[in-house]
């Protein structure tokens, strides 16, 4: 809408300065008809042709001045119309805007946690399994868990945002996240309440005890501005149809 205004404003624009240079030219003419007459020496022909031009250039005037008016008038329709779809237009794009941010297709930023995990620098014993000491997929799982439980609203994993359809999955010594391979650190955004989210992952016997128990590093920072990605990835689905 606010397109196609801008347009005819345009043309309106146009078409006014077109006829300022007309109306110039006409009294240019009108001057040098008025010139030709009174110099003895006048040349008919020349006469003829002025008046002529003159007659052309009239005409064209009104034409244009006709034009003017009529997108004088569609402009007032344009604007009528836009009052009166205003708020339904605004109140519709209020609410793609919201589910957009609760579907993780828009930037946020908010208080919250930032958790850094790493593997432990622990020489496993004879008899540990090394793995006990190398942070997995399942890990990442359980912190993000804990989180959502603590009522994060937005959450990032090394700057990939994580929706309904995101994976966490081991590939060998990596970790797939929204099918792009990681490896440690795991930098872990959440927005949320600080206070809620830190206690969710310091309960006891919890996951982040766990993890420290094996010599894992788990750093939880708190922040009052941490920004979580919008999800950039395209989202097909293929089986999953809206019931009518």
């Amino acid at each position: 809408m606010k397109g196609k205004v801008f347009q005819v404003v345009s043309l309106v624009l146009v078409f006014l300065v077109m006829g300022f240079m007309i109306s110039m030219q006409f009294k240019t003419i009108q001057g040098d008809s008025k010139i030709a007459a009174a110099s003895p020496k006048d040349n008919s022909a020349k006469v003829d042709e002025l008046t002529n031009e003159l007659k052309n250039i009239t005409n064209e005037k009104n034409s244009l001045q006709a034009q003017v008016a009529e997108l004088n008038q569609k402009l007032n329709t344009l604007n009528n119309s836009s009052s009166k779809y205003g708020a339904t237009i605004n109140a519709l794009t209020q609410d793609v805007d919201k589910y957009k941010e609760l579907a993780g297709l828009t930037k946020m930023i908010g208080p919250g946690v930032i958790v850094t995990v790493n593997d432990s620098d622990i020489q496993p014993k004879d008899g540990e399994d090394p793995n006990m000491f190398l942070v997995h997929d399942e890990d990442l799982l359980k912190v993000v868990n804990e989180l959502r439980a603590g009522g994060a609203e937005a959450i990032s994993i090394n700057e990939q945002r994580l929706i309904a359809t995101s994976e966490i999955r081991c590939v060998g010594p990596a970790i797939n996240i929204n099918s792009t391979r990681y490896t440690p650190p795991y930098v872990i955004k959440a927005i949320g309440n600080p206070d809620t989210l830190q206690a969710s992952l310091n309960l006891k016997g919890g996951i982040v005890e766990t993890l420290r128990y094996y010599g894992i590093k788990v750093d939880i920072q708190t922040s009052n501005n941490i920004v979580v990605p919008a999800y950039a990835d395209p989202i097909n689905l293929k089986y999953a149809k809206a019931t009518k």
